[in-house]
């Protein structure tokens, strides 16, 4: 583990790569001291444990990966991860039926 302040990576991001190059390290990314935030490489075993699903849902949720993407990311078929995505409450298709009804009035009249 190492504990790098956020001027260190302003004067050599490269520090951050370097440092979670090796699966099992992370690294403490602390402002004036205090710890902030925490680097690491994606193939760390905690990834294993939640979280890697977690921030792949989060970024889907987000716009940021398409259902592919996340499929493909979390190794799941599209139906799979369209039930697990139901399951959590997460929106699968985006989707607003007034913008649709507002399009079909405007051919209507």
């Amino acid at each position: 583990m190492l504990n790098i302040g956020i001027r260190e990576i302003k004067n050599n991001p490269s520090i951050i790569t370097k440092g979670v190059e090796d699966r099992d390290n992370y690294i403490f990314i602390s402002k004036r001291g205090k710890p902030i935030a925490v680097a690491m490489s994606l193939d760390n075993e905690v990834f294993e444990y939640g979280f890697k699903k977690w921030i792949l849902i989060k970024a889907y949720k987000k716009g940021d990966l398409s259902l592919g993407q996340l499929s493909k990311a979390l190794n799941l078929s599209y139906l799979d991860t369209m039930n697990m995505l139901g399951a959590l409450g997460v929106d699968i298709i985006d989707y607003n039926l007034d913008d649709d009804l507002d399009t079909i009035e405007k051919f209507l009249y």
